[in-house]
């Protein structure tokens, strides 16, 4: 039996390509694909904590401490003290990071854009439909969007 015959991996496959385009175009402004959806959700969330951004994303602190730490040294984002507890940061966009959201936005509607081109309008659509019933009955959310669902396992954005 080839792994063709399995629904999940044109899924997968699918995902992966759109990814590896989405990167390529994203390149052109410097960021990654997970760095764009944190600087997007940061822009719904600040300030709040790297705990707080951690659980939107549902992955551990450590992990969002490891993609903060690049968006910091990157000048896409600051980490200034919280001022109501001394052993916690505030996260915030820069200056920077704030211009890159329209670009952000431009790259994922060029993948949008590829979709239709490739699938046509109506295919496009219920695609998006059906793969944003999938994303809500596994508990998955818009980060910064509304109410974190913890039930999740650990996932990197």
């Amino acid at each position: 039996m080839t792994t063709d015959t399995f629904a999940l991996h044109y899924l997968l496959h699918a995902g992966a390509l759109l990814e590896e385009r989405l990167r390529e175009r994203l390149a052109r402004i410097g960021v990654k694909p997970r760095q764009a959806r944190i600087i997007e959700a940061l822009s719904r969330m600040e300030p709040t904590s790297q705990i707080a951004l951690a659980r939107e994303f549902d992955i551990t602190p450590a992990s969002m401490s490891t993609m903060t730490v690049r968006l910091i040294e990157a000048g896409h984002i600051s980490r200034e003290p919280h001022p109501g507890e001394a052993r916690s940061n505030m996260l915030r966009l820069t200056e920077r990071g704030r211009g890159l959201l329209s670009e952000i936005h431009a790259a994922w509607r060029d993948i949008d854009a590829l979709i239709v081109d490739r699938l046509g309008d109506e295919t496009a659509a219920t695609l998006a439909q059906v793969t944003r019933e999938l994303r809500d009955s596994l508990g998955g959310q818009v980060p910064g969007a509304g109410s974190v669902n913890t039930s999740r396992s650990r996932k990197a954005p």
